[in-house]
């Protein structure tokens, strides 16, 4: 990207020589903002109007929060104490009320004398701390608190502070109360007037918002709640256009790279693979297929997104790809995120394939290749000889991991890159691989987590898109039943019967844990408190969020139920274990006995989750289930049902029946629709997670542009940034926009955009 000009000086200048050092360090260090212009755009979380009393009744547990409240009771006790002067101590218990609660504040020893003469009942403040629960009452212990009134001394510059009827409530942190954070803002404010516009001035009059200046003034000191959806609307555009006007830049930058067009020979070995096929594809794979084909066929980098619901036929899609790239005399290569699952894909392609994968062989059909598998853990005899391959161009396809990128590894001829699960490559390893390439190869990204339009147009946005929803013919419905332990014992033991049930009829089970509970992670030989606190999946996967209640026992581990269940319930039957911590060869071997038959019940944690495919599985049981994410959830689900058997999925939860996350797990027990799980998934856990994981340069903290609800905006804003681009590339007539895409895109950013 050509260099744009800086933000102007004002709003570049360091927080630390307008606000005092102190200030500045808890700013840069607990909430990111080191600049004038970082200050400025963090905006306020919500307002509170002078005359309206927030709900102390729904204040959460553990959470820094700030209320507006009145002063109902106060009194000063005295106590005995050995480590206060005189041996006498003092408490003092204040009691605010809005009209819809109360709660309690303590203060102790000599914390206890300002609060004491400022908080007469009647006065009314803005208290901030962290929510406890002491005697079965809330409370905040040593809030801190900023009067309202002008009743008290020196409270009169505060009430000026607070002019205008609405009070900023922003973001804060238990080291920077909001309203320290609002006099911050009052105090950078008046720069406000040099914030440079980056919207094309024909853009903002033709859809009526104000200009930059105007909503910051309005979002940070609003007279009116008009005055705040001025500035939100018009904040948001900014968000929406400087992200797509980034992203159309990649995609116009990317259309000006070479490539070699990879087209299939008629009577090649994608006919001959197509000739082998005992079914007929669907029609979305047909249509998708044809969209694939079409981009390999031009000369610049095709980068499109296949996304699809679980079992859709995504794999029979991409080595139908893969193949149009041997007929053209390239070769193709397939990342996946695991040693597990790229075995998972060999296996099955090699299948697929049938003979036409034994290239190079004696006596092997014309329009064979040679299939090969590269992961870190072979041995270095099977390696030298998959590089081998790969160098003299003898095999047309590879599957592997991240070793698949390491220096050593050279193709002759690479022509596409298939990743599969994108969120779990870090960009510098897709641009890597990508970089083993003559020119740059064809990408095609896969991934099973249905993304609902609009985050992908925000994180996927300079990726064209492919959607599968239809299943192939012959998968069977699955049934989806929330199990509550805690509530209704007789259900789980129910759980364990159908299982038998299912293993009487010939068919197999997983059974899903949140935790390995071996010696690196067992609380009982150890301090215990990661898994327990954190709650996160032994494979680090996504989504295992800390319930309510999750401090009452660590999540459930797949060692300790794998060997309840074989003593207990499921005695009699072939149970074995399956987790990221075992020896490659181990785990392969596992997964080879369960596929076979040999096993009726995998006990396994989330390494399951993505490309294991055993038709004859037909129940899953997830324990803890609430310490999984929606999409999590679905993914795991969707290992069952791959056969001519209906699929049955059990979701068990102590968790009680009013809980969020309870919640959460009847939702996916309702539909199969993934797209429908992401939208209340994301609207659960906010765009935040998305983002993050998406490493594609659309990891802006979004600030006011909520991805589900503003749609609208999204589409339209990407259609202006593709306009805009198409007539100026280089954005030589908008200075502004230039801007805000140097404050959008800084070094590390520009450079997940430069490498998509």
């Amino acid at each position: 990207m050509d260099p744009v000009p800086a933000l102007p000086e004002p709003l570049r200048q360091p927080l630390k020589s307008v606000l005092g050092p102190a200030t500045a360090k808890v700013m840069a260090e607990h909430l990111g903002l080191h600049t004038v212009g970082d200050l400025l755009h963090h905006y306020p979380r919500r307002y509170e109007e002078r005359g309206q009393l927030t709900h102390l009744a729904d204040l959460p547990m553990d959470e820094h929060v700030t209320v507006v409240a009145q002063v109902a009771d106060a009194r000063l006790h005295s106590f005995a104490s050995s480590r206060a002067p005189r041996g006498k101590g003092q408490r003092l218990e204040v009691t605010i009320t809005d009209g819809s609660g109360r709660l309690q504040l303590v203060f102790f020893g000599n914390g206890v004398h300002k609060p004491h003469k400022e908080l007469l009942p009647g006065t009314r403040a803005l208290f901030a701390g962290k929510v406890s629960v002491f005697n079965r009452r809330l409370q905040l212990a040593h809030p801190a608190y900023e009067l309202l009134t002008g009743d008290t001394g020196d409270s009169e510059e505060t009430v000026g502070s607070w002019a205008g009827a609405l009070i900023p409530i922003y973001p804060a942190t238990a080291k920077l109360e909001s309203w320290k954070i609002g006099k911050a803002v009052q105090t950078v404010l008046p720069t406000a007037q040099e914030a440079v516009d980056p919207l094309p001035d024909s853009l903002r009059a033709g859809r009526g918002l104000v200009t930059l200046p105007e909503a910051l003034l309005k979002i940070h000191r609003p007279h009116t709640k008009a005055d705040i959806a001025d500035a939100r609307a018009r904040l948001k555009w900014d968000e929406a256009f400087v992200l797509q006007v980034a992203l159309a830049r990649r995609r116009h930058a990317d259309a000006q790279l070479p490539a070699v067009a990879r087209r299939p020979r008629p009577g090649g070995i994608l006919d001959a693979f197509d000739d082998r096929l005992p079914f007929t594809l669907t029609e979305g794979q047909r249509k998708v297929s044809g969209e694939i084909f079409a981009d390999l066929a031009t000369e610049h980098p095709m980068h499109r997104l296949l996304q699809g619901e679980v079992g859709s036929g995504k794999t029979m899609v991409a080595l139908r790809a893969m193949l149009a790239v041997v007929d053209a005399g390239g070769q193709a290569a397939l990342l996946a995120p695991t040693e597990v699952l790229a075995q998972q894909h060999h296996r099955s392609i090699t299948e697929m394939m049938g003979e036409l994968a034994e290239g190079g062989t004696l006596g092997g059909p014309e329009h064979a290749t040679k299939v090969v598998l590269l992961t870190g853990s072979m041995g270095a005899a099977a390696r030298r000889r998959a590089l081998l391959d790969l160098a003299t161009g003898e095999a047309g396809v590879v599957i592997g991991t991240h070793a698949l990128i390491e220096d050593k590894v050279r193709f002759h001829d690479l022509g596409l890159v298939v990743v599969d699960e994108q969120h779990r490559f870090g960009v510098e390893q897709r641009d890597a691989l990508r970089g083993k390439g003559k020119q740059p190869p064809h990408l095609l990204v896969m991934t099973a987590t249905p993304i609902p339009r609009t985050v992908a147009m925000t994180v996927f946005g300079d990726l064209e898109t492919s959607v599968l929803d239809q299943l192939p013919a012959g998968r069977s419905p699955i049934a989806s039943h929330v199990v509550p332990a805690a509530d209704k014992p007789h259900f789980l033991a129910r759980a364990w019967e159908r299982v038998r049930e299912e293993a009487a009829e010939g068919h197999q089970a997983y059974v899903v844990c949140p935790r390995i509970g071996d010696e690196e992670d067992d609380p009982k030989k150890g301090s215990g408190k990661k898994s327990a606190k954190a709650g996160k999946t032994a494979e680090g996967a996504e989504g295992a969020e800390t319930p309510e209640g999750a401090d009452k026992r660590p999540p459930l581990a797949v060692l300790d139920v794998a060997a309840t269940l074989a003593e207990g319930p499921l005695k009699g039957l072939r149970v074995e274990v399956l987790h990221g911590r075992m020896q490659p060869d181990d785990k392969d071997a596992v997964m080879r006995r369960f596929a076979a038959g040999d096993t009726d019940v995998l006990v396994a944690t989330t390494v399951i989750e993505v490309g294991v495919n055993v038709p004859n599985a037909t129940v899953m049981v997830i324990t803890d289930a609430d310490r999984f994410g929606v999409s999590q959830l679905h993914q795991l689900r969707g290992r069952v049902g791959r056969g001519t058997a209906p699929g049955l999925c059990l979701l068990v939860t102590e968790m009680p029946e009013a809980s969020p996350a309870r919640q959460r797990l009847n939702a996916v027990a309702a539909t199969l629709d993934g797209f429908e799980l992401s939208r209340i998934d994301l609207e659960q856990r906010r765009e935040g997670d998305v983002l993050g994981q998406a490493q594609s340069g659309a990891r802006t903290s979004l600030r006011v542009l909520a991805v589900i609800e503003d749609e609208e905006i999204i589409a339209e804003a990407r259609e202006e940034a593709a306009a805009l681009v198409a007539a100026d590339p280089a954005l030589e007539s908008l200075p502004g926009l230039r801007t805000a895409l140097d404050a959008l895109l800084d070094d590390e950013r520009e450079q997940y955009l430069e490498k998509g």
